[in-house]
């Protein structure tokens, strides 16, 4: 099979390529693309559901080498797998969002550690719906600049500003067991605040992040709430809890975390165990030196050294 997704466009990380078969076997983490781009809350600036595709090829300059995490090799020790694009309908928000479902649905039967590529930030209610449907409560650990919980975009209720409105609706996770992380900027709307609190969901702002003196201990506390009384943890970043000046091709937010920061928050989370993420709104278009898709390598190098520690720690 071969080593390209399709095209000139590589499997992320140099991973092996199991999209035609989505057979998981001597895999230990998946990685699929979801390339949508739904109800866009601000019209000119769009382009995302071209964030797969331009992730993969910048990963190809990558290795898993992280001299700074105790020199650990992540590709040594983690075999990747690609399982290519959900196959999106652009015209048909309804079946898109089955589809995610069914296709995110299959990759968690695997049981293996599940990493999906946006794509705008509505993809993650189908995909954490498709966590519950194997009868899991889940926690979700939601790291961006805005709540996204509004009911809808202009009857859309599968938009990217509405992802956690949906969430809240399911009884099987638990509103007080997502945890907003790094709320800041006045591109949040009073109504999306007061619908965090009225459904019971847990604010973190950024301010709440700068206070602390020690960030990992304050990853393993967020991890806490979010892991209580619940069967496994999901973890949901967009781009835009990142700083601009870190970010050039995300949203565009000041006063965000710096990549230090996100990094250290995204190892710290999964090294106390988490059974898959996504990374979100990435627009291409809006970034000719690609640093924000550059930058997705790094996040899912870290996640996934932080899962490979949480292995080890189970096994010990």
């Amino acid at each position: 099979m071969s080593n390209n997704i399709y095209g000139n466009t590589p499997c992320f990380l140099g991973a092996k390529n199991i999209s035609k078969d989505k057979n998981t076997d001597g895999v230990d983490a998946v990685i699929y693309g979801v390339p949508w781009e739904g109800a866009v809350t601000w019209g000119d600036y769009t382009g995302c559901e071209l964030g797969p595709k331009v992730m993969r090829l910048c990963s190809a300059r990558y290795s898993g080498y992280l001299p700074e995490l105790d020199h650990i090799d992540v590709l040594e020790h983690m075999k990747l797998g690609d399982a290519g694009d959900v196959d999106v309908v652009p015209a048909d928000v309804d079946e898109t969002m089955r589809r995610i479902e069914e296709f995110a649905g299959k990759l968690f039967e695997s049981g293996k550690f599940i990493i999906g590529l946006g794509g705008d930030h509505g993809v993650t209610f189908p995909i954490a719906k498709a966590l519950t449907n194997q009868g899991k409560k889940v926690g979700i650990i939601h790291l961006d600049a805005h709540y996204d919980n509004l009911p809808s975009h202009k009857g859309d209720q599968y938009a990217r500003c509405s992802p956690f409105a949906r969430l809240y609706e399911l009884d099987a996770v638990p509103n007080s067991n997502i945890i907003h992380t790094g709320i800041h900027g006045p591109r949040n709307i009073p109504e999306s605040g007061r619908n965090a609190k009225e459904a019971g969901a847990v604010t973190i702002t950024i301010n709440d992040i700068r206070a602390q003196k020690d960030l990992k201990a304050y990853a393993k506390e967020i991890h806490q709430m979010a892991s209580k009384e619940v069967d496994c943890v999901y973890l949901s970043i967009c781009s835009d809890v990142l700083d601009f000046a870190f970010n050039p091709g995300g949203p565009v937010d000041g006063n965000g975390l710096t990549s230090y920061e996100l990094l250290t928050l995204v190892h710290e989370i999964c090294k106390l165990g988490v059974t898959g993420m996504d990374f979100v709104e990435i627009y291409p278009q809006q970034d000719p030196t690609q640093l924000s898709a550059h930058f997705a390598s790094m996040i899912v190098l870290y996640a996934l050294a932080g899962e490979i520690l949480n292995k080890n720690q189970k096994n010990n």
